[in-house]
């Protein structure tokens, strides 16, 4: 059968268990679908159900179906490093050989300076955290106007 048309549905940072190299990222554990489908006391996902979503991994509240209405898969990257820019390249058929640099202590304080003189407003947490974690901790400061 010759396929003419092909529709890809990427969930970035849906991610469905940790892959060998988690341990170098702190994210041994990780599975993210299936551990908000379980805090959640399940998701009720039917669309990317009845396309097979639940046949990759158990998620709670979005059963495996006997024959799903798309091909389905498990995404792991051959080339190095952690990032979703990664995982696009290799979408299209680019496999790094080195990581892109990553800045575990935040960018560099020129950078920053410029980058807030420019949109006219200071950077919330210039550090590596989760996006929840960085909002518990600094979502109830307020922002003031950079003085160009």
């Amino acid at each position: 059968m010759k396929v003419k048309r092909v529709a890809l549905l990427i969930m970035d940072s849906v991610g469905v268990g940790e892959l060998p190299d988690a341990g170098q990222y702190g994210d041994s554990g990780s599975n993210t679908l299936g551990n908000i489908a379980k805090a959640a006391g399940g998701l009720s996902l039917p669309n990317f159900g009845r396309l097979g979503l639940g046949n990759i991994i158990e998620i709670d509240g979005t059963p495996a179906v006997q024959k799903p209405a798309a091909s389905y898969g498990r995404m792991a990257e051959r080339s190095p490093g952690k990032d979703t820019t990664t995982g696009h390249w290799e979408i299209a058929g680019v496999i790094l050989e080195r990581p892109f640099p990553v800045y575990p202590d935040g960018f560099p304080e020129e950078l920053i300076k410029s980058y807030e003189k420019k949109i006219g407003r200071p950077v919330l947490g210039n550090k590596a955290a989760s996006g929840t974690a960085i909002i518990e901790e600094l979502g109830k400061n307020t922002w003031k106007p950079v003085t160009p």
